[in-house]
């Protein structure tokens, strides 16, 4: 079935965490009408005069179906009275749809995450087991919602990364003989990635973890013509970073150096304590800066700090130092106070929407023109991405409007 009637489901990594509460709890909002479409980029677009959902078969946000795994099996009221992200009138509203969605049992692996641990987990220690684990979810999630579409959505903590160069990574046959050995290199996250892209069903990584971005997964996923997105959600601070470089480059205004920094209380900050799982997270918010701007930023320092009294109101400062005509030295200084959750819940309900339009197009593969979405956009043959938000804008609505029956006469807000 194609079109705007169509029943979409989103199968969620982390069900039970910050953003994926908060995106279920604003869709369950967002149906019964007390809350507005304020934050999801995408609720007023316009394609050819219409809305986006009537000129390009986009699913409706009341049509998406939500389930998933989290290695904490409290029903979803509780987990996001843990949270705190909702106000109360919020949560009382969202509390029926929230305590009707319990987590399924996930795979996971302490070695990969050890500061977020929880007892809910699936009965499979192989990573065979654990991927035939999460198809065999997919498939009844499927069937048990008379589903129409389905994507996966991976909003879990950060993973360490592996070696990308193992060997298990580099193609799609080593990496099934992988499974067979139960080989360490393949990842929690990838065994989602994986199940996904075998029962043909898109995929998104929202998190810096290495998952359907190594060889292995994007020959498998153009094989097998199953959408892929990621990776790591592009929020806060380098959003705003992907917005003011291209302006400096444009006014020839030299970056010398760029500080930031980051703290924050919720459960993604508590992963980030472990310096592997850190290391993670810098890799992808460290990169956009000299490819935008044409030249290394030798000085360009990123912290990420949890300081649990914060909780989900992440604070991120910006220290910028600049060197215009006649050599001058300027500053600018940025202290963006954000809600974490508030700025990712709603992208990712875009991705999910987006992603489904992929599979009922027929386009397969890496899905470059979601690059907007991320700190690390994948590309379909590993090169250097475009990181300045207002060429990755240009190219989404680009795409979106290429598939209107009269060709694509422009997007507009």
């Amino acid at each position: 079935m194609t079109g705007p009637g169509r029943r979409v489901g989103v199968a969620v990594v982390g069900l039970g965490g910050a953003v994926a509460t908060t995106a279920v709890a604003g869709l369950e909002l967002l149906r019964q009408g007390s809350v507005s479409a304020a934050g999801l980029p995408l609720a007023d677009l316009q394609i050819a005069g219409r809305p986006v959902e009537e000129a390009t078969g986009l699913v409706p946000y009341e049509s998406l179906v939500v389930g998933g795994w989290d290695l904490d099996g409290s029903d979803l009221r509780k987990a996001a009275e843990v949270h705190g992200v909702l106000d109360p009138r919020q949560l009382a509203d969202a509390a029926d749809g929230l305590s009707a969605l319990t987590p399924w049992p996930a795979a996971g692996d302490a070695d990969f995450c050890r500061n977020v641990t929880g007892g809910n987990v699936v009965l499979a220690e192989s990573r065979r087991a654990q991927v035939e684990a999460v198809r065999a979810d997919l498939r009844r999630f499927r069937e048990e919602q008379r589903l129409d579409g389905l994507v996966l959505v991976n909003l879990a903590s950060t993973e360490r990364w592996p070696d990308p160069a193992a060997p298990v990574l580099q193609s799609a046959a080593a990496f099934e003989q992988g499974l067979d050995a139960d080989d360490r290199a393949i990842t929690p996250a990838m065994v989602y990635a994986y199940a996904a892209i075998t029962e043909g069903v898109g995929y998104v990584n929202f998190t810096p973890s290495l998952a359907a971005d190594v060889p292995a997964l994007v020959e498998l996923a153009t094989q097998r013509g199953v959408p892929v997105a990621g990776k790591d959600g592009k929020t806060g601070q380098t959003m705003v970073k992907t917005v003011l470089a291209p302006a400096f480059r444009s006014r020839a205004l030299q970056v010398e150096g760029w500080y930031s920094t980051n703290i924050l209380g919720n459960r993604d900050g508590l992963a980030l304590e472990d310096p592997n799982s850190l290391e993670s997270k810098l890799s992808t918010k460290g990169s956009v800066l000299d490819s935008i701007l044409g030249y290394p930023v030798e000085d360009h320092l990123v912290r990420i700090d949890y300081y649990r009294p914060r909780g989900d109101s992440k604070e991120a400062w910006d220290a910028i130092d600049l060197v215009g005509f006649l050599g001058q030295r300027m500053q600018m200084k940025i202290d963006f106070q954000c809600r974490d959750s508030i700025l990712a819940a709603p992208l990712a309900v875009e991705l999910a929407r987006l992603v489904d339009l992929s599979q009922q197009r027929g386009q397969g593969g890496v899905q470059e023109h979601l690059g907007w979405f991320f700190k690390a956009p994948m590309t379909a043959d590993g090169g250097v991405p475009e990181h300045a938000l207002h060429r990755q804008e240009a190219a989404l609505l680009g795409w979106l409007a290429s598939g209107t029956p009269d060709g694509g006469s422009g997007a507009a807000r």
